[in-house]
């Protein structure tokens, strides 16, 4: 047998899988992703997919990618580009060749590289056997007869064999890295219980890839990846959509509140639903509605009735959704709205990542209709920014947009559990009934420090009440048509949100020297650090700042745009939040844009901080010639 050649150490790796929608690329690197989280890697990872549902095989419209960073230190991104690219077929290799940069290791399943699916992505010519891939390592192996070898003692059809060429793929990855099959071996048994040939088939192929790489001499290095150094706990790997589920469940638990979520499917939100559908044991109640209208109305009767109430959308039904959070701002009801965006407009690009519903999600609402608007920064930190979603929901008794997107919802990295004794209680203050002395009931009697009105669940003795959509007057909740009742409760209603108590932004400035601050807000958080990151190694002082709260932003957010030449704002929109910061604050906000569907990278952040750095540098050269002296002096 041949040995084992001796493993190359490295800080860290980025490996994309790629292939076709059906080749079960997710799961391949799902599992890649659990051997990681196992091991002690930091990690994070961006799956890809076709926005088409059924795009015929393999081609370009139907690829499927699956990307992962692992690193022995904290990492904040799924990495820019791949370092190991496995392609399962042309159109994978096609699709995604171009990031791979030199000296690359690329992987390809050489059995589909037929004249048919050559043809069906544009390739005249079998790219293996040109120079195409020259600047390349390149790995040709026949995954697909290779696998069906494997799995033949298992007696599945032909069909199924061609199924599991992905755990080829990944037995392959698993054997350069060094990481053990067990963990995936008993996944895969628990996953196909019900069809054991199905089990069996896949862990034969997933053995017949390490076999592939410990007995052939194709690969002449393996690789080891260190354990990170990250904070004593315990902890799991966890997609945003996911962590968002565990954030509400929990804020249900700190206010003794049952949870309600009442939605309508709409990708990439959809995954909210399924993970809390699971947890009904913890107070949770899930509706799927007809619509998203259904969906939202559903929620405001349940946070009527003294629920937790939720919806979850995308941009498109965000729209729909606009009339009801109106009504729930009339009511003043506590009501949580997860907007998981994506590229538009109309249905524009469902698989697909954007920021661009931050007016919408602000203003987006006939009347003056404020609402409180908070975004997660990564998928581990959904689980907070649920949790404060919920805090000012209940404690303001507004409707709370929080805004993810799919970078995020579909992103994954490792989560230390909290102790769920740790968690602060988030207090409800239900109306309770009066005394026999006492007033009669004021359903919009205010608390002096939050305005926060009474929150009569029906039933209470004594606390008896209607509301709805029409104007309300102040303190009874009667209808009201009268001009300064209306102005009266415009400007309460603005009050309330403006006086929500938010913590001070947080600024990263090591040296206290910067005049660049690097401003974000959601996902963008990873590429920004990253790119900070290189420009300090490279010596150029950079400061850093993320807003969660995005309505009502920080106090001291003027404060801190004031002590910087220069404030840059990325966001994945045309510069929405740049247009917010120029209207109310006196800063040089420059936006930092991006569309594509896709997160930034970090390259292209740095990019933008170089850029930045040599303008200022010109800038400070020609303030020192005679003409700008000359001309400062007659200012």
């Amino acid at each position: 047998m041949t040995s084992r050649p001796t493993a190359r150490k490295l800080e860290q790796v980025v490996i994309r899988i790629a292939g076709d929608s059906g080749d079960g690329m997710q799961l391949a690197g799902d599992r890649f992703t659990a051997e990681a989280a196992a091991f002690g890697n930091d990690l994070a990872t961006q799956p890809n997919f076709p926005a088409e549902i059924r795009a015929p095989q393999g081609t370009l419209h139907g690829v499927s990618s699956f990307q992962i960073q692992i690193a022995d230190y904290d990492v904040l991104t799924a990495g820019d580009r791949p370092d190991v690219l496995v392609a399962m077929n042309p159109a994978a290799l096609k699709s995604n060749l171009g990031d791979l940069p030199a000296g690359g290791i690329l992987i390809v399943n050489s059995d589909e590289f037929t004249r048919r699916n050559l043809s069906k992505v544009g390739y005249d010519a079998n790219p293996l056997e040109t120079d195409l891939v020259e600047p390349f390592v390149v790995h040709a192996i026949p995954m697909s007869t290779l696998t069906a070898g494997a799995v033949e003692p298992s007696g599945v059809g032909k069909k199924d064999a061609h199924r599991a060429k992905n755990m080829f793929a990944l037995g392959v990855l698993s054997w350069m890295y060094g990481r053990p099959l067990a963990p995936v071996e008993d996944f895969l048994e628990r996953k196909f219980a019900a069809k054991p040939d199905i089990a069996q088939a896949n862990v034969l192929a997933l053995r017949a890839g390490w076999n592939y790489g410990e007995t052939t001499e194709a690969f002449a290095t393996t690789y080891e990846v260190g354990k990170a150094a990250l904070p004593p706990g315990r902890y799991r790997q966890i997609t945003g959509n996911t962590a968002l589920a565990y954030g509400l469940v929990s804020a249900g638990r700190s206010a003794g509140m049952d949870v309600f979520l009442g939605t309508y499917p709409i990708t990439p939100a959809s995954d909210i639903l399924h993970e809390l559908s699971k947890l009904k044991r913890f107070g949770v109640q899930t509706f799927q509605a007809e619509d998203e209208i259904a969906g939202i109305g559903a929620a405001i009767g349940a946070s009527y009735g003294g629920c937790l109430g939720v919806t979850s959308t995308s941009g498109p039904g965000l729209a729909l959704k606009s009339e009801a959070i109106g009504l729930a701002v009339m009511t003043e009801l506590p009501l949580i709205v997860i907007d998981v965006q994506r590229g538009g407009p109309s249905t524009g690009l469902p698989t697909k990542t954007e920021q661009a519903d931050l007016l919408q999600a602000i203003f987006g609402r006939n009347g003056e209709s404020p609402v409180a608007v908070v975004a997660p920064q990564s998928p581990s930190d959904c689980f907070e920014a649920a949790r404060e979603a919920a805090r000012i929901a209940v404690t303001y008794r507004t409707p709370v947009l929080l805004l993810s997107d799919g970078a995020i919802a579909n992103g994954s990295e490792p989560w230390r559990i909290p102790d769920a004794a740790d968690l602060p209680a988030i207090e409800p203050g239900f109306a309770t009934p009066p005394g026999e002395e006492g007033p009669g009931h004021l359903p919009y009697a205010r608390d002096p420090e939050t305005l926060a009105r009474d929150w009569a669940i029906p039933g209470t003795p004594g606390r008896e009440h209607r509301i709805g959509g029409l104007e309300k007057a102040n303190g009874t909740g009667d209808i009201s048509y009268h001009h300064t009742n209306h102005e009266l409760m415009t400007r309460v209603r603005v009050a309330r949100i403006a006086g929500i108590a938010v913590p001070d932004l947080e600024v990263d400035d090591p040296g206290d020297d910067a005049d660049i601050l690097v401003l974000g807000w959601g996902s963008s958080y990873g590429p920004i650090g990253e790119a900070v990151r290189r420009a300090r190694r490279g010596g150029r002082p950079v400061a850093r700042a993320h807003l969660r709260h995005l309505n009502p932003m920080p106090a001291n957010l003027g404060d801190v745009l004031a002590r910087y030449r220069r404030v840059l704002v990325p966001e994945m929109n045309l510069g929405q939040l740049s247009m917010l910061l120029r209207a109310r604050y006196d800063a040089d906000i420059q936006p930092v844009t991006k569309v594509a569907g896709m997160a930034f990278l970090a390259d292209e952040l740095h990019e933008a901080l170089l850029d930045e750095f040599e303008d200022g540098l010109r800038s400070a050269e020609s303030a020192k010639t005679p003409a700008a002296v000359a001309a400062a002096v007659t200012r």
